[in-house]
């Protein structure tokens, strides 16, 4: 296998000032690294939840009770512990007690339906949940042919300052609504209280802890192409991740910098940028359940943000809301985007708003999950989603013979390989095998090219390519192409099967309010700038496009309610 020209790394020179071409081999697990940071920032503030504040000693000694607490409870090293919370204290508190028992935490959506809910738990078979009130009866009513024995109820507004838990209670409708939103007393007699949990005072300082190869965590996948699999992350693994990221901003200050945590900390993209990333370096991390302009604006004006990973759904709302001095972020330095293409306009506009950069990366939940980035200054290139990571290899193959690399400027299927690449899939060996190649490489599932000097620009998912005519059609670019137009807001395309074989390209679109727009002028204005076979042969306008939590448009399901 020739890896010609990939070996030479032609990205290195686009690195920015300082960055180093490889880390360090990691040299603490991710509990001695919480340690360590307790250590070093102990008075200084490591979580902000509505104004409430938790120090890096506090944080510390509530996980060492809460170790104490679910060893208690029964779990050991290996057990796996399911964690269904939005971004709250507790989250960060029952993360890192699970991790520092040496057990593995698997991450959930709490807005998943107890179907999706169900079929996690058999996959992976934790006997033990930590979940939001909210949910603990819909958990407690799994059938009794599940592993689960022992289930956490966690309220977390009892991480809420004084002030802002009595006006939850007053008798008023408004914050019977509001405190219906964040949590219910749980019917269910199985579930004991998180506070509960915290009250057996803190774990032996003998309790051995794990090691740096030991899975610490299982993150199950977004499911794009069935269901969801859990990979497999090692200390290690998300460790090294964590050190790549630090390596790449060497302008961060430890010890001062703010994160905004409004990425879900279940997801894999919020886990590494904040409950891992940020901790290593002695941030102070600001928590919101979930993303909200209005409670972020209100956050910003106690402690502004200096470092906002997001998506760019997130990032556009706030640079209009920036441009119409409804919130400050002059203080953001850092913004990083991911999960889905950043298109320019937005950039464009971030940048014109809020005096910083904004760059894009790339990554999977398969490699912890950050694996490119653009570089943090004048080489960034928007339109890409940068370069390699340092201690981080690509290539690009042909799909159907990985083995056999393509020049710089053909697109294939992006490979990866580094430190932060997964050990397979929980119980999935088969799987395992077809995605993580010899040699260690990631077969990453996405079609992409790398420019010369080593930028990677993603051209769609391989298995979304849509095959019409004998021909390949991403659907990125017809969306883009349909986005551009000026009275369509939002658009998502797939390939309709036909009846003699191959797919029709389709697309359904969201116009902007008032605006009504005919399929034959949406066809001609995609006439004019592409291939006649990519142009869609049906269009349909809905309300709105199906999205994950993170805002990232769920094809799949686009592609199921057009077949309806």
């Amino acid at each position: 296998m020739s890896t010609f020209p990939y070996a030479s790394r032609p990205w290195l020179s686009s690195y920015a000032e300082g960055v180093p071409h490889e880390i360090d081999e990691p040299s603490q697990t991710l509990s001695e690294m919480l340690a360590a940071a307790v250590t070093r920032y102990g008075a200084q503030t490591a979580l902000e939840f509505f104004g409430a504040t938790t120090t890096y000693r506090d944080l510390g000694a509530q996980v060492e009770r809460a170790a104490e607490g679910l060893r208690r409870l029964g779990v050991r090293a290996g057990d796996r512990v399911a964690l269904v919370l939005p971004n709250c204290p507790q989250h960060v508190v029952a993360f890192y007690a699970a991790l520092r028992l040496g057990a593995i935490v698997i991450e959930h959506n709490p807005i998943y339906t107890p179907r999706e809910l169900r079929h996690q738990f058999e996959d992976h078979g934790a006997r033990f949940a930590i979940v939001w009130d909210k949910l603990v009866d819909t958990v407690a009513e799994f059938p009794s042919d599940l592993a689960l024995e022992h289930i956490v109820s966690v309220d977390i507004t009892a991480a809420f300052p004084l002030g802002k838990r009595v006006a939850l209670r007053l008798p008023v409708a408004k914050a019977r609504a509001a405190r219906a939103q964040l949590t219910a007393t749980p019917q269910s007699k199985r579930a004991v209280a998180w506070e509960k949990v915290l009250t057996h005072g803190t774990l032996s300082r003998k309790h051995r802890g794990p090691v740096l190869d030991d899975i610490a965590l299982l993150q199950y996948t977004s499911g794009t192409t069935g269901n969801p699999k859990g990979a497999v992350l090692t200390h290690r693994n998300l460790r090294a991740n964590a050190m790549q990221g630090r390596a790449w901003v060497p302008g961060l200050r430890d010890g001062e910098e703010t994160f905004y945590g409004v990425l879900p900390l279940f997801h894999a993209y919020g886990l590494t940028l904040c409950l891992t990333f940020a901790m290593s370096i002695g941030a102070k991390l600001v928590l919101f359940p979930k993303y909200d302009l209005e409670l972020v604006a209100s956050a910003a004006k106690k402690s502004p943000p200096t470092f906002l990973p997001a998506v760019p759904p997130i990032y556009d709302q706030l640079a209009r809301a920036g441009a119409r001095g409804t919130i400050d972020l002059s203080t953001v330095r850092f913004a990083i985007s991911g999960a889905m293409s950043l298109p320019v306009a937005t950039v464009d506009r971030w940048e014109a708003t809020t005096g910083g950069l904004l760059v894009e990366g790339y990554g999977m939940t398969e490699s912890s999950p950050v694996a490119l980035g653009n570089p943090i200054g004048p080489s960034r290139r928007p339109g890409t989603v940068g370069v390699p990571f340092p201690s981080t290899d690509i290539r690009v193959v042909d799909p159907e013979n990985p083995s056999h690399d393509l020049p710089l400027g053909e697109t294939g299927e992006l490979l990866l390989r580094g430190p932060q690449v997964f050990q397979g899939y929980w119980n999935r060996p088969t799987d395992s095998a077809a995605t993580l190649l010899d040699g260690g490489w990631l077969r990453t599932g996405d079609i992409a090219s790398v420019s010369p000097d080593g930028f990677v620009t993603i051209v769609d998912r391989l298995k979304e390519i849509i095959i019409t005519g004998g021909f390949n059609v991403a659907p990125s670019e017809v969306e883009d192409v349909l986005t551009s137009h000026p009275d369509i807001e939002g658009a998502a395309v797939v390939g309709l099967p036909k009846a003699r074989g191959g797919e029709d390209v389709a697309a359904a679109i969201v116009v902007r309010d008032g605006v009504e727009i005919a399929p034959d002028a949406v066809r001609d204005y995609c006439k004019t700038r592409l291939a006649d076979y990519k142009v869609p042969r049906r269009i349909v306008v809905v309300d709105d496009l199906p999205r994950s939590l993170i805002g990232k448009v769920q094809r799949r399901e686009v592609r199921e309610r057009l077949m309806a």
